[in-house]
């Protein structure tokens, strides 16, 4: 019997999996992620924004989108906060 394959005939689990960080909801952010994130300009912390899906940078005024659950943070991505 193949050591990948257990007994209920799925793939058993790798300690990467038992490791990995559980997925989060469609049009959420990891509070983990947020912890380690800055923004690239200022270092600053981020804000999230589950509405319009994008982390916030106050210090930049500045919004970093986030496309199929990644965070796209290049200031030349990001949009300007409106005054």
């Amino acid at each position: 019997m193949n050591d990948d394959i257990s007994a209920a005939g799925t793939p058993a689990e790798t300690s990467d999996q038992r490791t990995a960080v559980p997925p989060t909801r469609p049009g959420t952010v990891d509070p983990r992620l947020l912890e380690v994130l800055v923004c690239p300009v200022t270092k600053a912390t981020l804000e999230y924004d589950a509405a319009a899906n994008e982390l916030i940078s106050r210090a930049a005024r500045l919004a970093y989108p986030i496309r199929d659950g990644i965070p796209i943070m290049l200031p030349e991505e990001a949009r300007p906060l409106a005054d």
